[in-house]
């Protein structure tokens, strides 16, 4: 099992959803969020450079079994990608994930998910 994280465009997150749906990925979770990489403004105050802005983002989290791994990871970036691909369009995360307990019925590991 694996957590797969993914931090796209706000712009992007109808396409993502519509493309994971498409898929058969139906079981995200999404989180507004800001932060900044490459992305920066540097932006000068009397001289002085300051510290980038926060940037909106989307978060989101989606808990697959290892089998799913590459299908999810290929539809995000198939999705969130501008035309050509710019600079912040995003960064995806993959972290193994020890187990998964579905509260309702205590069922756990892949099943649960």
């Amino acid at each position: 099992m694996k957590l797969i994280t993914a931090i796209i465009q706000p712009d992007r997150l109808d396409h993502v959803r519509e493309a994971l749906i498409q898929a058969d990925i139906t079981r995200i979770t999404v989180s507004r969020v800001s932060g900044h990489g490459r992305q920066e403004d540097i932006e000068y105050y009397r001289g002085q450079k300051i510290a980038p802005n926060l940037l909106p983002k989307v978060r989101l989290d989606i808990a697959v079994n290892d089998q799913f791994v590459n299908v999810t990871v290929d539809t995000i970036v198939a999705a969130a990608r501008h035309e050509s691909g710019e600079i912040g369009d995003g960064k995806i995360f993959i972290t193994p994930m020890e187990e998964c307990v579905r509260i309702r019925t205590n069922e756990r590991g892949g099943s649960a998910i």
